[in-house]
C-alpha cells in the first residue's frame, strides 16, 4: 500500500507528540514534519507532496479554521482540537473528520479510515474516466439519483448546490445525488469554479458578477464567498 503522507499542525509539543505515536501504529501512514503554526504548515504545502492535514484550531497569530479558507487546495484534513464550537465550520470546509482532545487511538483510528476511504475513490475517479467521446476527451459522466443512473453532459450543468451527504446538480431540472461538493468537483473539467462554500458554477453559464453575487444564465443570482471571489476574478482575466 502507498503510503500517505502526513503534517501535524499543533502549538503543543504534547499534542503533536500523541499524533506522532499514534501514526507509529499505522504502517501505511509517514509524518513528512510537523509545524508549530499556520505559516509553517503553508510553507510545507507549497514544497511537500501532503495527503493528510492533522490540525489545531487554535494556534498563534492564525487559527486553524482561517488557514482552511485561504488554501484554494489542500490535502484531506484532519482538524484535533479541545474546542467543540467549530464543528460545524470544519465540516462546511469539508474536513474528513473532527477529533476532539484528548481523543483515543481507536477514535483516531476511525478518522484515518475515512481518510483512506476518501483517497481510494479519489484516486479511482483521477484514473477511470466515466465516459469518453470519440476525440478522446471527457465531455460526460454517469450519476447514480435514487433508483437511476443518469448520462449528464458537463455542457448541461449550470450549477451544483452542496445539500449535506449529497448535491443538488441544476440543468434544466434539478437531479440529486449521494456525494459531497468536494468529490463532485474532482470530477469535473476546468470550466467548473466553486464560488462558495455551497455553491460550484460552470464558468460558461455565468452571466454577470455584481459584487459579492454572480448572475448565471438561468437568470439565478449566487452568493460569492470572500475567500473564493479572488479565483473567480483570475479566472476572468485570463
Amino acid at each position: 500500500m502507498e503510503k500517505i503522507r502526513c503534517l501535524i499542525a499543533d502549538d503543543e509539543p504534547i499534542a503533536r507528540q500523541i499524533i506522532e505515536n499514534y501514526i507509529k501504529h499505522i504502517s501505511y501512514l509517514e509524518v513528512v514534519t510537523t509545524c508549530k503554526n499556520a505559516f509553517e504548515v503553508m510553507e510545507v504545502l507549497q514544497n511537500e507532496q501532503i495527503d493528510l492535514l492533522f490540525l489545531d484550531i487554535n494556534m498563534p497569530k492564525f487559527s486553524g479554521i482561517s488557514l482552511l479558507k485561504s488554501l484554494t487546495k489542500k490535502p484531506e484534513v484532519i482538524i484535533t482540537t479541545a474546542y467543540t464550537e467549530y464543528a460545524i465550520e470544519g465540516f462546511e470546509l469539508a474536513v474528513t473528520d473532527y477529533l476532539l482532545k484528548p481523543f483515543s487511538l481507536e477514535r483516531f483510528l476511525q478518522a484515518i479510515i475515512k481518510v483512506q476511504q476518501k483517497l481510494k475513490r479519489t484516486s479511482v475517479s483521477n484514473t477511470q474516466p466515466i465516459i469518453v467521446n470519440k476525440e478522446n476527451e471527457i465531455n460526460s459522466l454517469f450519476i447514480k439519483s435514487d433508483k437511476k443512473i443518469i448520462k449528464l453532459n458537463f455542457d448541461e450543468i449550470c450549477y451544483v448546490e452542496a445539500y449535506g451527504n449529497y448535491i443538488k446538480i441544476y440543468t434544466d431540472t434539478m437531479i440529486l445525488t449521494p456525494q459531497t461538493l468536494t468529490e463532485f468537483l474532482t470530477k469535473l473539467p476546468k470550466n467548473f469554479l466553486r464560488i462558495h462554500k455551497s455553491f460550484v458554477i460552470n464558468f460558461n453559464h455565468l452571466k454577470l458578477i455584481d459584487g459579492n453575487q454572480v448572475k448565471l444564465s438561468n437568470e439565478l443570482t449566487l452568493p460569492v464567498g470572500k475567500s473564493y471571489r479572488k479565483e473567480l476574478i483570475k479566472q476572468i482575466e485570463e
